[in-house]
């Protein structure tokens, strides 16, 4: 596995953030100061950075990405971080019944 592989984060994005990223999945690189980790604050700011155009007629990314629960391997982020080799689900709240 290349270093840069070692380094991924496997994201995957629903509903509002889906429409906002204009991409179902991605991985992303935590490199420099995040191949350690990444806090729920840095990762929502590193997500922003590589979507800063937000595709004609949707909320910006980072008022939905305010909004969002992750989901880390299935369990919610709360005070851990996102660390290489992670899954990360991206879930905006949802409304209905």
């Amino acid at each position: 596995m290349s270093a840069s592989a070692q380094n991924q984060v496997s994201v995957r994005y629903f509903a509002a953030a889906r429409a906002a990223t204009g991409v179902e999945q991605e991985d992303v690189a935590l490199d420099g100061q995040l191949s350690s980790g990444a806090t729920r604050e840095q990762f929502i700011e590193l997500l922003i950075s590589l979507h800063p155009e937000v595709p004609a007629g949707e909320p910006p990314l980072a008022r939905v990405l305010s909004q969002c629960s992750f989901l880390v391997d299935g369990v919610a982020l709360t005070d851990g971080k996102v660390v290489p080799g992670n899954r990360v689900d991206v879930l905006p709240p949802f409304a209905g019944g």
